[in-house]
């Protein structure tokens, strides 16, 4: 744990020294800060997918050091200061964990969750929504996501994944309906209200639908650049080819992997 501390203090210390004495890091606002932390959060979820340890390692210390540029700020500021932040989140674990740092007794994950937003709920404003915990810039199909998971938590669920199927199928063929009706607007509701239902099915798969749909991409991109790669063996482009011949070569790259 020494090690630990030391390691984070000298770090503090030199996003002090950052900020004191180089031109750019001085110019830094939490706005500028802003787009280049979702950058440095995304190339961690790219180390993630890759299961990238010696990645993930880095990326942690970019984002770490981001956090503190924004609590070196906010100190700036006269917002609060670090150990607040550090503080401030230690008392809010052991608050909503009472099932460890109190008397509560829990039988599974589920409940945990539930005791959790109960808790969470307390600490709030009592008219203020549950779904005011979901961020707004979220990317959609998680923003679903945690919507559905937010409304599970206080019982507005399916009960089974039979009828959550049932309703994928009656969106699917308002769907169709709205396309006859040549109306774009509604098409585009009507798909929108295809992936809410398909994205809700998904959790009850326990599927994450964003990892899911990231690996169909993946998959995508290798056969694809496959099939660019055996155009080229043959000295030709894939706008050389008609649809068939791309589709049999697509089948062909396919059976591969």
């Amino acid at each position: 744990m020494e090690k630990v501390s030391n390691a984070f203090i000298r770090l503090v210390k030199i996003m002090d020294e950052l900020r004191a004495q180089c031109p750019w890091d001085q110019k830094q606002t939490i706005h500028t800060l802003r787009s280049m932390t979702i950058e440095e959060l995304y190339e961690l979820v790219d180390a993630i997918d890759s299961n990238d340890w010696n990645g993930i390692k880095e990326e942690l210390g970019d984002l770490f050091l981001h956090l503190l540029f924004y609590s070196k700020i906010g100190t700036e500021q006269n917002q609060f200061q670090l150990e607040e932040v550090l503080n401030g989140i230690a008392e809010k674990l052991i608050r909503r964990h009472p099932h460890i740092y109190g008397d509560v007794k829990v039988k599974d994950e589920e409940e945990v969750k539930r005791n959790w937003q109960k808790i969470k709920s307390a600490e709030g404003k009592s008219d203020k929504s549950i779904l005011e915990g979901v961020p707004k810039s979220l990317p959609a199909i998680v923003k679903a996501a945690r919507i559905q998971e937010k409304a599970k938590q206080v019982g507005f669920e399916w009960e089974n994944k039979a009828d959550v199927w049932k309703k994928v199928d009656e969106e699917i063929r308002e769907l169709q309906d709205a396309e006859k009706s040549a109306c774009q607007e509604d098409i585009e509701a009507e798909f929108g209200d295809v992936l809410f239902s398909l994205i809700n099915y998904a959790r009850f798969l326990q599927v994450d639908p964003e990892a899911a749909l990231e690996r169909t991409n993946q998959k995508f991109i290798q056969r694809f650049k496959s099939m660019e790669a055996i155009a080229l063996s043959k000295g030709l482009q894939l706008t050389d080819l008609s649809l068939a011949q791309m589709d049999e070569m697509w089948n062909l790259v396919k059976r591969k992997n």
